[in-house]
């Protein structure tokens, strides 16, 4: 029934915010029992491919990430001596999305984009290590990064490996201020390779951002 309701929405060219039939009108145009349909709204729901407003319907979902962002999450933390290799995937991908794409990034940041990434990096730096305050500015520096490049999938990918990770990382005891301030300054330094145009210092900074936390993984294995 999930796959009926997701086809009918492709077939009908549906787009995030409009609103699906009523309950009757859907089970007339699938076919289907009032109740196997109830069922399959609460899954797709849950997947936030679609949203129920009480009072007001049933409309197609943001279609985010989300649920892959809570089972991802869950996973870490149910069992996060046997996830340490799961984290650092999620750590790798991140790194992959950014050192690979290190040109296409440089080539697509304009003076607005360098601006507001110099805002996230002051805000970083000025933020005590491990604060909450610095948590959102790293987040906001790395959303800001792929957004020149217009590609939705990488900009929802790159905020969900890192909501993850930011949420998994503190339950692995991995925090050091030392670490903190040597990926601080990794910040800077791909703000500075950007604004010099330079693709390969970038990547570099790329790597020298995701090293501390590569270490702490390691760490955390071995303890």
């Amino acid at each position: 029934m999930t796959d009926r309701i997701k086809t009918y929405i492709i077939d009908n060219r549906l787009k995030p915010g409009d609103p699906l039939p009523t309950e009757a009108e859907l089970c007339e145009a699938l076919n289907a029992s009032r109740s196997s349909l109830r069922e399959a709204i609460k899954t797709l729901a849950a997947l936030d491919i679609v949203e129920v407003r009480h009072g007001s319907g049933t409309f197609v979902g943001r279609l985010s990430l989300s649920a892959l962002v809570e089972s991802l999450t869950f996973r870490g933390l149910l069992s996060p001596e046997d996830d340490l290799r799961a984290l650092l995937d999620l750590v790798e991908v991140r790194q992959l999305f950014e050192e690979g794409m290190a040109a296409q990034i440089i080539e697509r940041l304009d003076g607005e984009h360098l601006a507001d990434l110099e805002q996230a990096t002051a805000e970083l730096e000025q933020c005590p290590p491990g604060s909450a305050a610095q948590v959102e500015a790293d987040r906001k520096f790395h959303q800001l990064l792929m957004q020149p490049l217009g590609n939705q999938l990488i900009s929802q990918l790159t905020g969900a490996f890192w909501d993850v990770h930011a949420i998994v990382a503190p339950y692995l005891g991995m925090s050091s201020p030392a670490e903190d301030a040597d990926t601080v300054a990794a910040h800077r330094a791909m703000v500075e390779a950007a604004r010099g145009r330079d693709a390969d210092a970038f990547a570099a900074a790329v790597v020298a951002h995701y090293a501390p936390v590569r270490r702490r993984i390691a760490a955390a294995g071995r303890a």
